[in-house]
């Protein structure tokens, strides 16, 4: 399954968000530490969800990659967030 695929589903089943982006931004980034040809490396998530309600900005930021440990230790070099309620 693609990396794209595997944020989204997590984030999904996770965070029920009322909306999920979940771009490959890894095009951007030749040459760049972490980048690889294939792509699938660099991400940026745009999301809203209620689940975010009176967390601090760090926080969100946490659970976010709490979800997605895995794929920040094998595959994803860098993911950007932009979270919100």
């Amino acid at each position: 399954m693609q990396v794209r695929l595997i944020i989204q589903n997590k984030l999904q089943n996770a965070f029920n968000p009322s909306e999920l982006n979940v771009i490959d931004e890894s095009h951007k980034h030749v040459g760049h530490m972490g980048y690889k040809p294939e792509g699938e490396t660099h991400f940026r998530v745009e999301m809203k969800s209620a689940t975010f309600t009176g967390l601090s900005r760090l926080e969100m930021q946490r659970q976010v990659f709490k979800v997605l440990k895995n794929e920040m230790a094998n595959r994803v070099h860098a993911l950007s967030l932009d979270l919100s309620v």
